[in-house]
């Protein structure tokens, strides 16, 4: 025992030796560092921390929309978020990159496909791209995270009643045909870049964006079973975890510190991506207070969902604005958006509109209420921090920024919209969209992937299973499903 740890200090002490002898020449290297070499290291190693952020928000997607979902669903809509991600990141490389980043004109990119990660021709191939130094690679990463958030937007429209081989082949044209098509018109130097539009971060450009095609596929699938009794009136079909909900939230929240103040694509300047952080932070706190105050004088009870879907809300709304406008109306911003989305999902859930997740009313109002808001509040000393558009109305800016904001929103919707109705119709009269009634009853878990998330507790409803599939017409509506309520 005595030689073995005669033999452990001996080795402890070489390498203390070993590292001392180490640290000089690692400080020589860093003194023979340039500023401008030091600075890259800085903004590089960020933005690289920043979309690590942004792909994690991959997971808070995944726990919100299982939470949301109904037990017999939630495996299913777990691991589809997984198979949008790597659909999403292959096809971005392929061709989402070149299209939304490449030299090309005012419409679309025409260059950089397959991307190589080629440092020496970034510059001219992705001339939208190389007013930071930051690596091409990590740029790369960074711009593929925010495409998959709005693919997982997007696929949220789709949730407890469409077939899997919709979410790969939508998830594949959005990547490739939609997604970096708006992206290119507003970061790729497109003519909405042109005009001035301002979305720092992507209210537009991704939420409302993928809440767009969320929308036109929750309208062209028509509501889950049940959801509607004879009446029209609609049922209350809830999630099977409230936690996972709350959960998923806390990890988007978080995230968003990549999303937002990633997007300044540096880090040495000023500190000007923690004043990027503050307004965000500040515009999440006001819709979750707001969206859980509303709730409460409107329903008569404090409604957790309700107050999840305001902190989202406001972090979609803000994302576009939080390089723009001051810390006051940020909140401004954040209490409007947590306010919006609670009665936009009860007129749209009223109209017949069955958004499992309220993708639209979530992503989609507070996004073109986010890229709006610029138009009222953009301070004239941070758009000339930022060096894009003019200054919003209620700083003397006139109605010009807004008018810019208005035009990009509609453009981006129409043409998200558009190329949506085309894709989904298409796939509708040939393979079909929607699974077939028993398969939605027993579960997507089951029927798409063959068991159960959560095999144990789903033993009760197999066991009632036939008798709901054939009562199912004739239940009593005013009740409510009868899968809602075992699921």
């Amino acid at each position: 025992m005595a030689k073995k740890w005669h033999k452990v200090r001996t080795l402890s002490l070489l390498t203390v030796i070993g590292i001392g002898g180490f640290i000089p020449q690692l400080a020589q290297a860093a003194g023979e560092a340039t500023n401008a070499q030091l600075k890259l290291a800085v903004d590089a190693v960020w933005i690289m921390l920043a979309a690590i952020l942004v792909i994690m928000m991959q997971a808070g997607f995944a726990l919100l929309e299982a939470g949301t979902s109904r037990m017999k669903n939630a495996g299913h809509v777990a691991g589809k978020t997984v198979l949008m991600f790597g659909l999403c990141a292959i096809t971005f490389w392929m061709f989402g990159f070149g299209f939304g980043f490449g030299n090309g004109n005012g419409i679309i990119g025409t260059t950089g496909f397959f991307f190589s990660g080629d440092e020496s021709t970034a510059a001219e191939v992705y001339s939208s791209l190389a007013f930071s130094d930051v690596p091409i690679a990590i740029k790369f990463l960074f711009q593929f995270a925010f495409a998959a958030v709005s693919l997982a937007i997007a696929c949220g429209g789709l949730a407890e009643r469409a077939k899997l081989s919709v979410y790969v082949i939508f998830g594949i044209l959005f990547t490739v045909v939609i997604y970096p098509v708006a992206a290119h018109w507003v970061w790729g130097g497109g003519w909405l870049a042109e005009l001035g539009m301002q979305d720092f971060a992507g209210s537009a450009v991704v939420h409302m964006q993928g809440a767009t095609a969320a929308l036109v596929a929750t309208i062209m699938l028509k509501p889950r079973l049940g959801k509607y009794g004879k009446d029209g009136r609609p049922n209350l079909i809830p999630g099977h975890n409230q936690v996972f909900s709350v959960l998923g939230v806390l990890l988007l929240w978080v995230g968003w510190f990549g999303f937002n103040p990633g997007s300044t694509l540096t880090a040495v300047n000023d500190g000007f991506f923690g004043y990027v952080a503050l307004t965000t932070n500040l515009a999440a706190a006001a819709g979750a207070v707001v969206a859980l105050l509303v709730s409460w004088m409107v329903l008569g009870k404090a409604d957790i969902p309700s107050m999840l879907n305001g902190v989202l809300a406001a972090l979609v709304a803000i994302t576009g604005a939080c390089a723009f406008v001051e810390p006051w109306a940020a909140i401004v911003i954040g209490a409007v958006a947590g306010a919006l989305t609670f009665f936009t999902a009860q007129w749209f859930e009223r109209k017949g509109v069955d958004d499992p997740v309220y993708a639209f009313s979530v992503h989609g109002m507070a996004g073109i209420w986010g890229a709006l808001s610029t138009g009222f509040f953009a301070a004239p000393h941070l758009v000339e921090t930022v060096g894009v558009g003019k200054a919003g109305l209620f700083y003397g800016g006139g109605f010009e920024q807004l008018f810019v904001q208005a035009v990009g929103i509609a453009g981006v919707f129409v043409f998200v919209a558009i190329l949506s109705i085309i894709m989904f119709a298409v796939m509708k009269r040939t393979i079909g969209l929607r699974v077939t009634e028993e398969e939605e009853i027993m579960g997507l878990d089951m029927s798409e992937h063959g068991e159960y998330g959560y095999p144990e507790q789903m033993k009760a409803i197999n066991n009632v299973l036939p008798q709901v599939a054939v009562k199912s017409e004739h239940q009593e509506q005013e009740r409510g499903p009868v899968i809602g309520r075992l699921s």
